[in-house]
């Protein structure tokens, strides 16, 4: 019991003390255990997980997190089985017990940039913000390792200044923003998980970004009024600022807020949705996403547009979906098939392949006999997308399950695919 009470205790690991270890040969052949110990919990977290990788048995965010730290738990159990023999045997360590506790802190250093990359969305920020935080947090380590926290922690408290009648020091506006990018982070994450929720569920998709957006705007919010008193900065201390913050959103801040008000009325009055073919500006596209300060339009030839949500509010834009009537197909494509092909089956494979959560349930897609044209019978399937879907995405899906399934039943073709498109 007296080895797992002391098994991360912290101990003071000067240059003398690992120069003087390095010295012997029991020390050196305590490091060579070490990084044997570490190498060989890295290979076998390899294999694991690309053993486990094959199983579809995790979400996306436990799948990271596994194969995060699949290593440092691994290299962990080695350490702390090696560190036990060593006690056993009352042999002197201090390589294994570093290992034990870079092990430890490791762990919690890739559980935290495992979370911090669930919360935010993929870019080149967001793998700088992983990346610092994980050097950031090493860094804390060292400090902590070495015992110089309490002379770093005072000289922060030293530098001392007033803002108003309340007097802050640097270490307490350290801890908030360190407290605020803790609560943050985890309000981002817990606010992207609802929000896929929402996206998987029967909601209509604007009211499912509607709701998301709101839960990411209290939760950021609630994440910051949470976090200042935690490290005893009181909230009438913010007042100070609220007329700067005023004068900010008054100018710089103009287009940034009128544009994220214009996010919220655009989904709110569904006058826009996903997949909308729209014309503004002289630009037209269909929508293929909406976020909180603009929508972008995609072309036919691929080019992109993001159009400023504002401009929705005061420019013309015309919308080609907004007053489509619900009884005309929104797609269709053709096939054409041999005269002496099983007319039934194809008519049955082409309802069978409809029968996808990306295309609407209603109106009903509809399979049916177009024209008989030298070159054989001519099908047509008509069908609406499904909200929130790329059309074009669907309509391929749909024309490569058909091909599929032809051939599964010896049904030929006769001539190409031809699609088509129905305003």
């Amino acid at each position: 019991m007296d080895f797992f009470d002391k098994l991360f205790t912290r101990q003071t690991y000067t240059f003398d003390l690992l120069a003087q270890s390095l010295r012997s040969p029991s020390g050196l052949l305590e490091l060579g255990l070490a990084v044997l110990l570490a190498a060989a919990a890295f290979f076998l977290a390899g294999f694991a997980n690309r053993r486990l990788n094959t199983l579809p048995l995790y979400t996306p965010l436990l799948r990271h997190i596994r194969q995060r730290m699949l290593w440092p738990l691994l290299m962990l159990v080695f350490a702390i089985a090696a560190l036990a023999a060593y006690r056993h045997a009352d042999w002197p360590a201090l390589w294994l017990q570093l290992l034990v506790l870079a092990a430890r802190w490791m762990v919690l250093i890739r559980f935290a940039v495992a979370v911090i990359h669930a919360a935010l969305p993929k870019s080149r920020t967001s793998d700088w913000v992983e990346r610092m935080s994980a050097w950031i947090l090493w860094l804390v380590f060292v400090v902590w390792l070495s015992g110089l926290e309490h002379s770093l922690v005072g000289f922060l408290k030293s530098m001392q200044f007033s803002v108003g009648a309340t007097k802050l020091n640097l270490y307490s506006i350290l801890s908030g923003i360190v407290w605020v990018a803790v609560l943050m982070v985890g309000a981002l994450w817990l606010a992207r998980l609802i929000g896929e929720r929402l996206s998987r569920s029967r909601l209509d998709a604007n009211l499912s970004m509607i709701l998301s957006k709101i839960t990411t705007t209290v939760l950021v919010v609630l994440s910051v009024l949470i976090a200042l008193p935690l490290v005893g900065i009181d909230l009438t201390v913010l007042s100070v600022f609220s007329g700067a913050l005023g004068v900010g959103l008054g100018f710089g801040l103009q287009k940034v807020a009128s544009n994220y008000v214009s996010g919220f009325i655009i989904l709110g009055d569904r006058s826009i949705r996903i997949n909308d073919r729209l014309t503004v500006n002289g630009f037209t596209g269909n929508v293929v996403q909406i976020t909180s300060r603009f929508v972008v339009l995609r072309a036919a030839n691929g080019s992109e547009a993001l159009i400023p949500n504002e401009t929705f509010m005061t420019a013309t834009v015309i919308n080609e979906s907004y007053a489509q009537a619900a009884p005309a197909a929104a797609a269709s494509f053709d096939v054409r098939i041999a005269y002496d092909a099983d007319l039934d089956a194809a008519l049955g494979i082409l309802r069978e392949a409809a029968a996808v959560p990306q295309v609407a349930a209603e109106p009903a897609p509809e399979a049916r006999v177009s024209e008989f044209v030298p070159e054989g019978i001519r099908l047509t399937l008509a069908y609406y997308p499904a909200s929130g879907v790329n059309a074009d995405d669907v309509q391929s899906g749909l024309m490569q399950a058909v091909r599929s399934r032809f051939r599964e039943r010896g049904i030929a073709f006769a001539g190409a695919a031809m699609p088509s498109e129905k305003a």
